[in-house]
């Protein structure tokens, strides 16, 4: 059930009024009936499934306080369920390939299986509640049906965010209110969340795909305008997604905290990572970069540490070598950051550079390494992705005529421009108390991304690009 679909939106017209109407303890029940509807939505037979981790979840957590064997069996189960079903062909594939390198007889034996939707999101929810629980940062949740609405919560049950039990279950304890001041904010953020899907990820998302299928068959230019026409649409994808998830959270009462803040402005990848699907990166670094020692050590356990996290980090995202290759680019990205850090400051020192002039070219510099990153992320396999890089360095029609970029990508230009605009004057305070002090300013707002959406919106109910996690 696409959030961009007709079925979702029947889907929350009767879901709503029953749980405006509904008391504390009933609005949960009416919370957890929905998200299994929900779910069932997309697979009813996995259902089974998120049940088995949810009780193995809340019986382990009422367990693990004080128990370190404990918290290794649960994490182990948690790991096994979703090794099996996300990364069994994948380990077995590649071993039955390196075999056959070698000259020694394979016949790999896969499962073939459908990925269950989300299972990487409810599993490190229920990983972060455990340890959060075993370190003693909460308390265990006695009550079954108070962790089950959090494990199910069907605005973040698919795609994130990954919002931690120590934040969440406290609002469902406390009982979510309703407010005109949610309804309000929560339409805004969904409305915009619409207009960075429907106009910039679904606009660019035909023409990446023609890109990336067969580079090949295009120029240079056309090849590089595919590339950063993915940086922008999967930000359009996920960060919409996440926005119209965060909507619905707060339309119901409940706060999931930011998820992405302008990414693209980064100067640096440290700084690009506390920006970029926030609940993730800040679950890397809190449940494995800090507890193998982070930077506390020597220089080289430090590289070692980031180098583990986000290689683990790319494997996350899907079972292919693509993802890993992506994971280990930002961990070498993020190692030379820091190595080369007092050189490049010594540098500007020495020129005596504006401190503006110097984050500019930073920024340029993240943006494009990430976009480069991008390619082996989108890329189908290892030899698509070499092969798109061969295209793009053989400068092959790099020449700037007016035909030199194909037409498709004015209009994913011109809604990244809009994108652009609405994200730098989100960057001034002054800007942002003007607006939202003013209910008519906000409700032209909300009517102009309407019509944007109606205007310039793609209908085709695209998926989105993190259900495939």
């Amino acid at each position: 059930m696409l959030f961009n679909s007709s079925n979702f939106l029947i889907f929350f017209a009767i879901f709503f009024p029953f749980y405006i109407v509904s008391s504390r303890q009933w609005r949960l029940w009416v919370t957890l009936i929905a998200s299994n509807i929900f779910y069932a939505g997309w697979d009813w037979r996995f259902l089974p499934l998120i049940w088995l981790s949810t009780m193995l979840n809340y019986i382990s957590g009422l367990y693990v306080e004080g128990r370190p064997a404990v918290l290794r069996a649960a994490i182990a189960a948690n790991l096994a369920l979703l090794g099996l079903f996300k990364y069994f062909n994948f380990f077995i594939g590649s071993f039955a390939e390196l075999m056959r390198d070698i000259g020694l007889p394979a016949s790999p034996v896969t499962l073939q299986i459908i990925l269950p939707i989300g299972i990487s999101f409810y599993t490190f929810h229920s990983i972060s509640y455990l340890i959060d629980v075993s370190r003693r940062q909460m308390p265990s949740e006695p009550n079954l049906l108070y962790f089950a609405t959090y494990v199910t919560l069907f605005p973040q049950l698919v795609a994130g965010p990954i919002v931690r039990a120590k934040s969440l279950l406290p609002q469902i304890r406390g009982g979510p209110q309703v407010t005109w001041a949610g309804l309000g904010a929560g339409l805004e953020m969904v409305l915009w969340g619409y207009v960075l899907k429907l106009c910039l990820a679904d606009n660019a998302g035909p023409y990446v795909d023609a890109i990336f299928r067969a580079p090949a068959l295009s120029t240079s230019l056309a090849d590089l305008a595919g590339v950063i026409s993915f940086a922008l649409q999967i930000y359009g994808d996920f960060a919409g997604y996440s926005l119209i998830a965060i909507g619905i959270g707060r339309i119901m009462g409940l706060d999931f905290g930011v998820n992405f803040a302008a990414p693209y402005f980064s100067a640096s990848f440290r700084e690009f990572w506390h920006r970029w699907h926030i609940s993730l990166s800040t679950w890397l670094r809190d449940y494995l970069f800090i507890p193998q020692g982070g930077s506390r050590g020597s220089r080289l356990q430090t590289i070692r540490n980031l180098s583990v996290t986000m290689l683990l980090g790319g494997l996350w995202h899907g079972a292919n070598w693509t993802f890993v290759i992506w994971g280990m680019l930002h961990g070498a990205f993020l190692i030379l950051e820091r190595l080369l850090a007092p050189p490049l400051a010594a540098v500007e020192r020495l020129l005596h550079l504006p401190s503006w002039i110097s984050k500019t070219a930073a920024t340029l510099v993240v943006f494009s390494l990430t976009c480069f990153a991008w390619i082996f992320f989108r890329a189908a396999d290892l030899d698509h992705a070499i092969g798109l890089i061969g295209i793009l360095l053989s400068f092959k029609g790099y020449e700037m005529t007016w035909g030199a970029i194909p037409p498709e990508c004015a209009l994913i230009f011109a809604m990244a421009l809009v994108v652009l605009a609405v994200d730098l004057g989100g960057r001034s305070e002054r800007l942002r108390s003007w607006y939202t002090a003013s209910l008519v300013r906000r409700t032209a707002g909300a009517y102009a991304l309407f019509v944007l959406i109606l205007l310039f919106g793609s209908f085709t109910g695209q998926r989105f690009i993190y259900f495939q996690f």
